[in-house]
């Protein structure tokens, strides 16, 4: 493993799990029961400059995806949807990072990275998730406007944003050489959200179903040219997975100290639970797939903060979030096994960690799909053993 945590990652870390005991912790079960933004959450992020650790410095951020990763972990602990505020920083404005003109990056990054605007990721659709080639959204040129018409669903942050960057096809024969990505202003005329969905979990981040009807935007936003679409949504997609992963790593934290200390007091058969080998082998279960997925997430953010995340390097961001993610389910229901029918009430945090570690199996590609692209690595030769 080729990473090392700078003095600035440390403040960065030290700086984020100061705001997560003394911010997000208190909140955290308010946040979950009233299904709100929590604005007074992002407002202390973007105090503490947290909104723009992914953006490059020379807009305003620290370039560095370790960095965001460390902060979301952080956060996580107490609050898997606060932990997506932050990712959410990444994901709406790393396409215009990697395909974006000097002018798009001027004109959104820094507004961005000082959390003056907040952005949302549209790609999804209601025929096309996994099969991202099969979007319907459509945009065709009018003179110096674009029209874009389409459907987005499962837009986390949709319905807050000031701006998403979204997929569409303009060249729908082309399949997905056909796909553009646009930035899209909430106030675009055409542009409308039709629904909140309901969620099992992650409740303070709402996830909106948006409708494009003949939405213009100017040409100059697109990004990059027309038929780029495909590779920059596939890129930020990438990019994202292992903090995705460090969202489970924090949640699998948290449970693991709640569970730990809940069997340091609990007692049964005249002592206490922890001295029970049965208990002790799933404590130390769960530690050791932490320590592992927290390896495979700091490696694979390392990778991207080299520049290391095109084709070749998937692989490795997958190893990650697959790993993380279904290590925090597992891990957050094991904590809640631990605490018995109490973990299974609303008075311990532990049914909110289950619940919201399940979404992460899903988002930025499922697990089948993280298969799928470490199987292609082995296929090609990315990934060699022996």
């Amino acid at each position: 493993m080729d990473y090392e945590l700078t003095e600035t990652h440390k403040l960065i870390r030290d700086t984020a799990r100061r705001i997560a005991r003394e911010r997000v912790q208190p909140r955290a079960a308010q946040i979950d029961e009233e299904g709100q933004y929590p604005e007074d959450i992002f407002a202390v992020f973007r105090e503490a400059g947290l909104l723009g650790l992914t953006i490059p410095v020379e807009y305003g951020g620290a370039a560095s995806f370790l960095a965001l990763a460390l902060a979301v972990e952080e956060t996580a602990k107490y609050c898997c949807a606060s932990g997506l505020i932050l990712l959410l920083s990444a994901l709406s404005t790393q396409s215009i990072v990697i395909g974006g003109s000097e002018e798009q990056r001027q004109a959104w990054l820094p507004r961005s990275a000082a959390g003056e605007i907040r952005g949302a990721f549209c790609l999804t659709e209601p025929n096309a998730g996994s099969d991202v080639a099969a979007i319907e959204s459509r945009a065709r040129r009018d003179g110096d406007e674009y029209v874009i018409d389409g459907e987005k669903m499962f837009i986390s942050g949709g319905s807050v944003a000031h701006f998403v960057v979204t997929f569409v096809k303009t060249d729908p024969a082309a399949g997905s050489r056909g796909f553009s990505a646009f930035i899209v202003p909430t106030d675009s005329p055409g542009f409308s959200v039709a629904r909140l969905d309901r969620k099992m979990g992650v409740t303070g981040v709402p996830t909106a179903n948006l409708v494009f009807q003949d939405c213009r935007v100017p040409v100059a936003n697109l990004i990059g040219e027309e038929g780029r679409g495909f590779r920059i949504a596939m890129l930020t997609m990438s990019t994202c997975r292992p903090v995705v992963g460090a969202r489970g790593l924090g949640l699998a934290q948290g449970a693991l100290a709640y569970a730990l200390e809940f069997a340091r007091e609990r007692r049964t058969f005249g002592r206490p639970i922890l001295e029970h080998q049965a208990i002790q082998f799933m404590l130390a279960d769960m530690a050791t797939q932490i320590e592992a997925a927290r390896h495979l997430i700091y490696h694979a953010c390392s990778l991207i903060d080299q520049g290391k995340y095109e084709r070749q390097y998937a692989p490795y961001l997958s190893f990650a979030k697959v790993f993380a993610t279904e290590m925090a389910v597992k891990v957050s229901s094991d904590a809640l096994q631990i605490l018995g029918a109490q973990g299974y009430m609303k008075d311990h945090p532990l049914e909110r960690h289950y619940r919201d570690a399940r979404q992460l199996m899903i988002v930025e590609g499922t697990s089948q799909v993280q298969r799928m692209i470490i199987a292609r690595g082995l296929a090609e030769g990315d990934i060699v053993y022996g």
